[in-house]
């Protein structure tokens, strides 16, 4: 690479937590002193079990859950084969007669073939021993991979007792952030990693997340195929469980992955100089995956038709209309995540916009449908209510042939019929709804603003937003299909691949390898139409699209307060709060008209029913007095604005006072006090957004959820108007420099047609990166020629004796149009290089 800033690099941290010279300082502990963790060799995954044993409530309930996954699948295995060898359908269907000496009766064993016959018959078909073969090892593999899980949890299990003087009793009662803070406060005891003699919540995060921000990384650049243009059937996003397993085999963790450990990418990644010959190993590696999910498709696609079968037909008989109901696809999950957000937070996130996402969605019942499905749910209505009136005259009537089973389907055709009859009281109001949603997922294409009402927006938010037997369905074909986009699909992009990881990976010391943009730079990675103009020096091909690196860094200080960024971050912060506190005081005086933290606010206020927030927020003027700093010490402030019911209520429930910092460790024997300042730091560090458990404290559970809760929706909507704030202002931004550019274009061309092409153009729904617009072979092939040679490194040749090359301007992300500067570039890298070429020089970042 021309460039070192678009190569691998090695940074010390992006904060200040080592002394100079001090940064691979090895500790010294004596031999009879050291403590049980120290120097713990691989720390993300003792970071990631610790984090999953506080998620599953402890060790006895993950202990319980192993156990009865092992049970389950034996379960499956041994019943399906029995259903399918050791039953008399004829008997059980009564079309053959069974002789009876002491009754008439038909019973269950009668229908049980004998057991030497049912042996028989399973010896006998050589399916059924080559599925029963291939699950017992499968389940041998699991019950290895059992003991040695359950021998490592002991470990972490001793750890919380021991170290952070947590019992398992009351570990479900702990938030996260007050698990983290102990960990960071032991560090100094322990010397958990001996490369730094400070922990971060940040080092934290990129440990359990290191893989977790390369997946969202790819999905946000587009590298990853996971959306396809289908003939007939548009735009279509294809993305599961099963597809996420190989990708992530692929690259992280399978043999001959880009890894060479948890925390390491292999030497040969890092150089770009044989770059070629990696891609095509990548490629042949993909190749054989693929050709081995095709081998196994026939036994993978039982298991999941099975698994399927035994876990939804009770729920459909219960609930026929859960089917109808919709979940956030995974694909949306992917997209919607922040770089170092864990899965409680992103859940917790969704979750809220959850009722707000359903209700945009009902906006677009099909008219037809409706009226279809009420004729239909008349008809079959009809049917039920006379089936049932002969049933309760007489119980006779269930003893007829297939009177239970009508009444069985006509039940689910009913409740089918009505989840497509809209509400009678809903108001059809998009635009609004798709604000509080917004206010929640944080995440929006640009051209979905001001086109809510459109059934483009609506088919694309449905592939973030999926119907729940659309999830079924799409995990039922995964296994046909993923072995087809490994082989076709993902070998096409391995040079693109393996030129993502070299540029986009850095070296962490303490850390190891990480994603850059996991790093939240917005020097690195800032995008200029999301607040970054003036403050990042990155090209288009390291600018992270739809504003991921200014809300991700917005969320993790929110959520961590006592995280120090580095001084660009730090000024990003703090600017972007001196103008959300700025404008709420211009709003508290009434001028509201272009206020962008009015609009957030007002978005936040429509959203019914009202959250505890919302409700005190109930107009301009208290958020005028909310403080919203990344102190935590919310609740001080929020007080001095609200009504007299309002603030003695945050008072008592939201005593944040006193030191935000841990002091040090707690005694097993007791809880802190509640005034203990620990206690103090541990619900301010619980208002993340994330769950509703109740702090350390030595009051009731109760109280504790309480506050908890209440500071959990403080930091929830703090990060709620930030977000729809920097929406708001990057909207107005887009809409100035379009303007602009327009204003430029109308001084150079005298044709006023031009003119009127050029400004109405753009109007037509403009398309980010990430929800790209359905447009001609000739425009795709045009945009790509004007910006994916810059895309990922040593494509095209192209620019390869350019010194400094200029980019032809590109609309992105609604509409704005970068004049590119001379400066800072991705440039491609020469084919041919030597391999023992060491990286670029070191880049340090205080």
């Amino acid at each position: 690479m021309a460039h070192f800033d678009t190569e691998y690099q090695r940074l010390e941290t992006s904060y200040s937590d080592s002394p100079p010279g001090e940064e691979n300082l090895l500790v010294h502990v004596p031999e009879g002193t050291k403590p049980q963790w120290h120097h713990i060799e691989n720390l993300d995954l003792f970071f990631q079990r610790i984090y999953n044993m506080h998620q599953k409530n402890g060790f006895t309930c993950m202990l319980m859950g192993e156990i009865f996954e092992l049970v389950q699948l034996v379960f499956v295995v041994a019943f399906t084969v029995f259903l399918a060898n050791c039953v008399d359908y004829d008997i059980l269907f009564a079309n053959k007669f069974v002789n009876h000496t002491d009754s008439a009766k038909v019973t269950l064993p009668d229908a049980f073939l004998p057991v030497d016959v049912c042996s028989a018959r399973i010896r006998d078909n050589v399916a059924v021993i080559f599925i029963i073969v291939i699950s017992g090892v499968f389940w041998l593999h699991r019950l290895t991979k059992f003991i040695y899980n359950i021998c490592c949890y002991w470990e972490i299990r001793s750890f919380y007792n021991n170290a952070l003087k947590m019992s398992m009793a009351d570990l479900p009662y702990y938030t996260w952030q007050e698990v983290q803070a102990r960990i960071v406060e032991i560090q100094k005891e322990h010397q958990i990693c001996i490369h730094k003699k400070e922990l971060t919540e940040l080092d934290i995060y990129h440990r359990i997340l290191r893989f977790k921000n390369y997946m969202v990384a790819m999905v946000n650049k587009s590298l990853l195929p996971v959306r396809f243009h289908l003939p007939m059937l548009g735009n279509w996003v294809f993305y599961t469980r099963g597809l996420k397993y190989n990708f992530e085999l692929i690259f992280f963790w399978g043999p001959g992955s880009l890894f060479e450990n948890e925390w390491s990418l292999k030497t040969e990644y890092k150089r770009g100089g044989n770059r070629l010959e990696l891609a095509d190993r990548l490629s042949s590696r993909i190749l054989w995956i693929g050709i081995a999910n095709l081998l196994l498709c026939p036994v993978i696609l039982v298991w999941q038709i099975l698994y399927a079968f035994f876990s939804y037909t009770e729920v459909i008989k219960r609930e026929p209309g859960s089917l109808g109901a919709r979940c956030w696809s995974l694909y949306g999950r992917c997209y919607l995540r922040h770089f170092n957000e864990l899965d409680h937070e992103l859940m917790s996130r969704l979750c809220k916009g959850y009722k707000a996402s359903s209700k945009y969605m009902n906006c677009f019942m099909s008219p037809v449908f409706t009226v279809v499905a009420k004729n239909v749910a008349f008809f079959a209505g009809s049917l039920l209510a006379v089936l049932i009136a002969l049933t309760i005259y007489d119980e006779d009537v269930l003893a007829v042939e297939h009177v239970l089973s009508s009444i069985t389907l006509l039940g689910v055709c009913v409740t089918v019929c009505r989840s497509f009859i809209p509400d009678k009281h809903m108001v059809f109001c998009p635009e609004q709804l798709l604000k509080v949603i917004l206010a929640h997922i944080h995440y929006m294409p640009d051209h979905w603003q001001g086109n809510a009402h459109r059934y483009e927006t609506r088919d694309e938010f449905s592939q973030l937003f999926q119907y729940k037997a659309v999830f079924i369905l799409e995990e039922l074909l995964s296994p046909v299909i993923t072995p087809f986009i490994l082989i076709f699909c993902l070998r096409r992009k391995s040079l693109e691949i393996i030129d993502f990881f070299r540029n986009f990976t850095v070296e962490v010391v303490g850390v190891g390898d990480t994603c850059s943009f996991a790093q939240m730079d917005v020097r690195q990675h800032g995008h200029p139409a999301w607040m970054s103009a003036g403050k990042t020096e990155a090209s288009i091909y390291q600018q992270a699209e739809d504003g991921k690196t200014e809300l991700s860094l917005m969320h993790f200080a929110i959520t961590n307060p006592h995280w120090q960024p580095p001084r660009e971050s730090t000024h990003f912060i703090s600017q972007l709060k001196e103008k959300v506190h700025r404008e709420a005081s211009v709003s508290h005086q009434g001028a509201v008209g272009d206020s962008h933290a009015f609009t957030s606010i007002h978005s936040l206020q429509s959203e019914e029913p009202r959250s505890l927030i919302a409700n005190l927020l109930s107009g301009p003027p208290p958020l005028a007095s909310l403080h919203l700093g990344r102190d935590g010490s919310l609740a001080n402030h929020v007080s001095v604005g609200l009504s007299d019911g309002g603030a003695p209520t945050l008072r008592s429930l939201s005593p944040l006072s006193g030191s935000l910092h841990m002091r040090g460790s707690y005694p097993s024997s007791h809880r802190p006090r509640p005034d203990h300042p620990a206690v103090s730091a541990s619900r301010a560090m619980a208002g993340s957004g994330t769950d509703a458990r109740t702090v350390s404290s030595g009051s009731s559970a109760w109280e504790g959820q309480v506050t908890s809760m209440v500071l959990s929706e403080y930091a929830s909507t703090e990060m709620s108007i930030h977000a729809l704030y920097m929406h708001e202002l990057h909207k107005q931004q887009s809409r100035g420099e379009l303007s602009r550019h327009t204003w430029h274009r109308q001084e150079s061309d005298e044709s006023s047609e031009s003119v009127i092409d050029d400004v109405e153009a753009p109007r037509n729904m403009p398309r980010s990166n990430t929800f790209p617009c359905t447009a001609t072979p000739h425009q795709e092939g045009a945009a790509l020629q004007s910006s994916g040679q810059r895309r990922y490194g040593g494509t095209t040749d192209a620019l390869s004796g350019a010194s400094r090359s200029q980019r032809s301007a590109r609309v992105a992300m609604g509409g704005w149009v970068e004049e590119i500067q001379p400066g800072r570039h991705h440039e491609p890298v020469p084919e041919e290089g030597s391999e023992d070429e060491l990286p670029p020089q070191i880049h340090k970042v205080t």
